[in-house]
C-alpha cells in the first residue's frame, strides 16, 4: 500500500504529527515553563523516505523515528515571565498553514484511492 500512495502517504502521516505538536502548543499556551515545539517537515519526510528505500532507519518505524529526529523546541520570539515560549498568534498561524498542507496531502491520497477504485470497478 505504501508503494501505491508513494510520497503522499508518508507526507500525510508526518503532517499529522506536526499538527499534533502545534495543537499541544496552543493547548499549553498558559502552562508555566512549557516550551513550544515544532517539527522540521522536510527533514522528517526525507529521512522517512530514505528509510523506506533501505536507509539507516527501520522501515516499520521510519515515519515515527524520522519525525522524532526532526522534532525541536522552537525558540521564543517573546519570552514570558513564567518561562512559557508559546506565542499564540504564531501558533495559530502555523496551525492554520499546517492544516491546509494536511488537507492538500489528504486530497492527493483521496485522488489515488479514487483512481484505484475506478480501475477496479471499471466505472
Amino acid at each position: 500500500m505504501a508503494d501505491f500512495l508513494g510520497i503522499h502517504g508518508t507526507a500525510l502521516a508526518i503532517r499529522e504529527q506536526r499538527l499534533q505538536l502545534l495543537a499541544a502548543n496552543i493547548a499549553n499556551a498558559d502552562t508555566p515553563n512549557y516550551k513550544a515545539q515544532d517539527l522540521d517537515f522536510n527533514g522528517a519526510l526525507n529521512a522517512a523516505l530514505q528509510a523506506q528505500r533501505g536507509g539507516p532507519l527501520e522501515p516499520g518505524n521510519a515515519i515515527s523515528t524520522a519525525a522524532g529526529n526532526a522534532h525541536y523546541l522552537r525558540p521564543s520570539s517573546q519570552p514570558s515571565l513564567d518561562g512559557n515560549t508559546v506565542d499564540g498568534d504564531r501558533e495559530n498561524a502555523a496551525f492554520a498553514q499546517a492544516s491546509l498542507e494536511y488537507r492538500a496531502s489528504l486530497s492527493f491520497v483521496e485522488a489515488k484511492v479514487r483512481g484505484m477504485l475506478t480501475a477496479i470497478t471499471g466505472q
